[in-house]
């Protein structure tokens, strides 16, 4: 059973959540904090289906502190999950955090319990996630290893890093142009990958809130303690998901593995070659290092017209 809060963020997907639930049931926290969007206009489904998903998670069977925060109307991803995480970290100090799709492994929260303390004061670790996308490959002599990949598929952190979380990306027009996002991200390929995704963000052309909290966390210069097995699988991928709706996907139900006993790290380091691999594997980097044959050029093309095209991916 976890000894920290639980933050459980659903909408309008009852047979995920009951799956989830069951989950939170088995570590029956002593505070649960609910956060549920409202149903969206013009979805004649939402009304029935967010009423069924609230009435799932009130089925609170446990002696607990119960908190709900549903909002009447739907306020969306972004400004949703935001507003929800605002008002659990307003009244403590950490939480495990859990969306209705996210299906974790027991030693999830035990990995979670742990590092919530041993890191509670160290400002270099912003957040514990679940997730690992290092396809079966171990990083260093530790039970986890350091990122400053934030993956948010089941993740936990504290007041003193969510309260400095920017929404909104305020910061970014200035920080794209500055020696420090260069040196944080000094390969051209990945530095264009997310600036374009961070210009979408900040122009509010996605509505979603983890860009941002990726953002905030490099910005400040945290770090993310990664698991060296993956924790937590993924069953909402499909045609209900808000971002995952692609029927099948190589990031769906990713199995998870016993993480067992903890062996700690000496050093609060980033791993870059992990850091490089989920790029290339995970982001999908290693297909935006083209060359020539695969831009789809016929060998006649001049030099300096491949280099242009080349370089829109590369830098």
């Amino acid at each position: 059973m976890t000894r920290n809060p639980i933050a459980y963020i659903v909408f309008n997907r009852p047979c995920q959540t009951k799956q989830t639930f069951e989950v939170v049931r088995g570590q029956r926290p002593e505070k649960l904090f609910i956060i549920a969007d409202g149903p969206r206009f013009g979805h004649p489904t939402d009304t029935e289906r967010c009423a069924e998903v609230r009435a799932i998670v009130e089925q609170v069977d446990w002696p607990c502190d119960v908190y709900q925060n549903f909002s009447d109307d739907n306020l969306g991803c972004k400004r949703r999950v935001n507003s929800g995480l605002d008002w659990v970290f307003s009244q403590v100090e950490r939480a495990i955090v859990l969306e209705d799709d996210c299906v974790p492994h027991p030693d999830f929260f035990s990995f979670c319990d742990t590092l919530l303390d041993r890191y509670a004061d160290d400002d270099r670790v912003w957040v514990i996630t679940g997730d690992n996308f290092q396809n079966g490959q171990r990083r260093g002599n530790g039970s986890y290893y350091f990122s400053k990949y934030n993956h948010v598929w089941g993740w936990a952190t504290w007041r003193r890093a969510w309260q400095r979380n920017d929404g909104s990306l305020s910061f970014w027009p200035a920080w794209q142009s500055s020696a420090d996002w260069r040196a944080k991200m000094p390969d051209a390929v990945e530095r264009r990958y997310w600036e374009a995704t961070f210009n979408r963000a900040h122009a509010e052309l996605i509505d979603t809130w983890d860009y941002a909290w990726s953002a905030s966390v490099w910005y400040h210069g945290g770090l993310i303690a990664t698991p060296n097995v993956n924790l937590v699988s993924n069953i909402g991928f499909g045609a209900d998901g808000t971002h995952t709706t692609a029927s099948t996907s190589n990031l769906a139900e990713v199995p998870t593995h016993p993480l067992g006993e903890l062996t700690h790290l000496l050093q609060v380091v980033q791993d870059v070659a992990a850091d490089k691999y989920v790029f290339n594997h995970h982001f999908g980097g290693r297909n935006l290092r083209f060359p020539r044959s695969l831009l789809g050029l016929p060998r006649r093309v001049g030099g300096t017209l491949y280099r242009q095209l080349k370089r829109s991916f590369t830098g």
